[in-house]
């Protein structure tokens, strides 16, 4: 059996959330694994969400404690700590719990087909209605079917197709072999904005096959995870935007011969200028001064920001 080393990034503050995933983890028909949790010097202690694991459960976890340094630096804390002896590295976001069948239909469809990079469907309640599964790319994407039970997908065009829309990834669903763990990590500082994303793309591009399964691998939690709760008029969301905005810009240069990623990457940088705008608008509406420093340095680096902030001061006064 090929192994996998499961990385869990750990930041919370309620109880139970940390178990309920590593019980969906210790509940896989593929047993062959071990996981690294990186405590990202969470709220919530580590220790008590692990106290109530039996002894063997507690033997196949390692414990990596850190300064708080975001969800990227967590994961790649995790990747730079995986064993030699492991074949392919498995996301789960401690919020969210797989299915029973995930690592086995991954690391079959992977041994199968000579892949390494693997993403299957996620499902969640009604406040993740922005995600669709994989099966539905079969209806607007050009793909090649390649199995099944489970449905397993080819993209010829993958890039093209995530950067168009990227609502069927999740990193909770994602799976890589050794080719892709051993050199391609995170943009740590990105944090709270693109770097997912970011670490899709360059996966892919490294990849020398993907496969795309449309099984549900995992289900989004309900829990409170507190790498996302950031107010829309706060300094953070501002910051946020512009760490989206650096992202996508990073994104376009690795993608400066393809028109059609290009455009897509153009207008989400659009998007990110606009909200970060508007939240300062609001700002100024409520007599509080906005970001100038923040702002000031955006503008340095895209000089678009200053014809978006125009654009917007225009069509405010013709309202």
């Amino acid at each position: 059996m090929a192994k996998l080393t499961v990385i869990i990034p750990f930041y919370q503050k309620e109880p139970g959330i940390l178990r309920r995933a590593l019980a969906s983890v210790f509940a896989q028909t593929h047993t062959d694994f071990d996981i690294i949790v990186v405590d990202d010097q969470s709220p919530y202690p580590i220790d008590l969400e692990l106290e109530p694991l039996q002894a063997a459960e507690r033997e196949r976890i390692t414990v990596i404690r850190q300064p708080n340094a975001g969800p990227g630096g967590a994961r790649n804390t995790g990747l730079d700590a995986i064993p030699p002896d492991t074949d392919f590295a498995a996301f789960l976001d401690s919020d969210d719990v797989w299915t029973p069948d995930h690592l086995a239909n991954a690391r079959q469809a992977m041994m199968r087909f000579g892949a390494d990079c693997y993403f299957a469907s996620i499902t969640g309640g009604d406040a993740f209605y922005y995600h669709f599964g994989i099966g539905d790319l079969e209806k607007t994407a050009g793909t090649v079917r390649l199995g099944h039970d489970p449905l397993l997908l080819e993209i010829p065009d993958l890039t093209r197709v995530m950067l168009e829309n990227w609502s069927f990834l999740h990193l909770s669903c994602m799976v890589i072999g050794r080719p892709l763990f051993s050199r391609v990590r995170f943009e740590a500082e990105l944090r709270l904005a693109a770097e997912d994303v970011l670490f899709f793309c360059d996966c892919v591009l490294a990849a020398c096959r993907v496969v795309l399964c449309g099984a549900a691998g995992a289900l989004r939690g309900e829990g409170i995870n507190i790498f996302h709760g950031i107010d829309n008029d706060s300094p953070q969301f501002l910051r946020q935007q512009f760490n989206t905005w650096v992202a996508l810009d990073t994104l376009e240069s690795r993608f400066s011969r393809r028109p059609a990623e290009v455009a897509s990457i153009r207008s989400y940088k659009d998007t990110a200028r606009r909200q970060a705008l508007w939240g300062q608008a609001r700002l100024v509406k409520r007599r509080k001064m906005p970001e100038m420093g923040l702002l000031a340095r955006w503008a340095f680096r895209d000089p678009r920001l200053l014809t978006s902030a125009m654009q917007l001061a225009v069509g405010k006064f013709a309202r």
